[in-house]
C-alpha cells in the first residue's frame, strides 16, 4: 500500500532509524551517493517504512536535501518509477525530478518533497484546502491521459480479481484462519464479478493508484507533492477519488465525503472528462468502487502482518472493514457481503 517515504510521525522521521553498518547493500548505496555529490563522508538516514521491498533514504548535500530510492533488482524495478514520473512531471504534477540513477544496481536519486505528509496535517480546519488541492491535482493527472491513452498498463479484469482474491486468501483464510463453506466462496464470486463490471464500465483515465494521504506532501507551492505513482494503470476514474477520500488512514463523516465526491464530479464534467452520467450513478460508482479496492486493502494490510511481519498495518484494519459494512449496507445486492463481512469482523473490533 504506503510506499511514500515520509509515512510515519515527525518524531520518527527526525530520528531515522539508522542503517544497519553491516548492510553491504546500503554501504553500496553510501559511495554511489558521496560520489554523485562530491561529499566524503555524506550522511544517510532512513526515511520511510515502506510495504515494500524498496527503501528510501534521505541524504544531505550542501544545503540541499535529496532522497535515495534502494529498489533491489531481482524484487523491485526502477523503469515504472521513472516512466510515470516522468510523464507525470511533464503535464505539471509536483512529483520528485529523477537528478541520477543506476538502473542495473536499482539506484535513483531524487529531487526531496520534504517530510510533511498529508496525514499529518489534515483537520477539520485543513481538510477543504487541502482536499481541494488534491482534488485539483488529480484532475491534471486523469485529464494527462488524452497526451497518452495507453501510457501505462490497463486494470485489467484479471487484475481487479487478482486484488480481491487476497480478501479471500490473506485476510479470511490466513489472518482469521476462516475456511469458507461453498455458499460462502459463491457470495464472493459473484461479488468480485459484479465489482468487477461495474469498474470496467466507467471511464478508463490514468490512475494512480495509491492517492491518498500518506503518499501526498504538503508543499509550499504547486501542493501538493505527489509520491508512489510506479504503479500507475489505466483504469476507472473514480478509483483514485475513492482513495483519497475513503482513505485508510483517516476517515471522515459520510455527508462529508459526499460533498467533496460531488464536487470532483462538477469539476471532472467541466474539465472534458467523459463523464456522461448523473450524480446518483457517479455516487454509486465511487461507492462500488470502493468496496473493490477495500476489499484488496484487508487482504494486503493482512498479508503485509503475516508475511513481511509490518504489525503497524494490523491496526487500520476496522476502520477499512467499517468502510465496507457501511457502503454494502447501501445496495440490495451486496447485502449478502455485508453479512459476511460481519460474520469475519477484523479481531478485537
Amino acid at each position: 500500500m504506503n510506499n511514500s517515504y515520509d509515512a510515519r510521525p515527525p518524531e520518527d522521521i527526525q530520528r531515522g532509524p539508522a542503517p544497519d553498518p553491516t548492510d553491504r547493500r546500503f554501504s553500496e548505496i553510501k559511495r554511489w551517493v558521496e560520489e554523485l555529490l562530491d561529499q566524503r563522508p555524506i550522511d544517510l538516514k532512513s526515511a520511510s517504512e515502506d510495504a515494500s521491498f524498496r527503501r528510501y533514504f534521505r541524504a544531505m548535500g550542501g544545503d540541499r536535501s535529496y532522497i535515495v530510492m534502494d529498489a533491489p533488482p531481482g524484487r523491485e524495478t526502477l523503469a515504472p518509477f521513472v516512466r510515470a514520473a516522468r510523464r507525470f512531471l511533464a503535464i505539471g504534477l509536483n512529483v520528485p525530478e529523477i537528478l541520477d540513477a543506476d538502473h542495473g544496481r536499482g539506484f535513483l536519486l531524487l529531487s526531496d518533497l520534504g517530510s510533511d505528509t498529508y496525514l499529518q496535517h489534515l483537520n477539520t480546519a485543513t481538510a477543504d484546502r487541502l482536499y481541494g488541492d488534491a482534488l485539483g491535482a488529480l484532475l491534471v493527472l486523469q485529464v494527462g491521459t488524452h497526451t497518452d491513452p495507453h501510457g501505462f498498463p490497463a486494470y485489467s479484469a484479471s487484475l481487479l480479481h487478482q486484488e480481491m482474491e487476497l480478501f479471500r486468501d490473506w485476510y479470511l483464510a490466513r489472518h482469521l484462519q476462516q475456511t469458507l463453506s461453498p455458499g460462502q466462496n459463491e457470495v464472493l464470486d459473484r461479488t468480485f464479478a459484479s465489482l468487477i463490471s461495474h469498474a470496467r464500465a466507467q471511464p478508463q483515465v490514468w490512475v494512480h493508484r495509491d492517492y491518498h494521504s500518506r503518499n501526498l506532501m504538503v508543499t509550499p507551492s504547486n501542493n501538493p507533492g505527489v509520491l508512489d505513482f510506479q504503479d500507475a494503470v489505466v483504469g476507472p476514474v473514480t478509483y483514485d477519488l475513492v482513495s483519497l477520500l475513503k482513505d485508510c488512514y483517516i476517515a471522515w463523516p459520510p455527508e462529508q465525503v459526499e460533498e467533496w465526491t460531488m464536487g470532483y464530479f462538477q469539476l471532472a464534467r467541466q474539465s472534458g472528462l467523459p463523464i456522461d452520467v448523473d450524480e446518483a450513478r457517479f455516487q454509486e460508482w465511487f461507492d462500488r468502487m470502493g468496496v473493490q479496492r477495500h476489499l484488496k486493502v484487508l487482504g494486503i494490510f493482512a498479508r503485509l502482518y503475516h508475511r513481511d511481519g509490518k504489525v503497524n498495518y494490523l491496526q487500520d484494519l476496522p476502520q477499512v472493514h467499517h468502510y465496507l459494512v457501511e457502503t454494502c449496507g447501501r445496495y440490495q445486492d451486496l447485502h449478502p457481503l455485508r453479512r459476511l463481512l460481519e460474520r469475519f469482523p477484523p479481531p478485537g473490533l
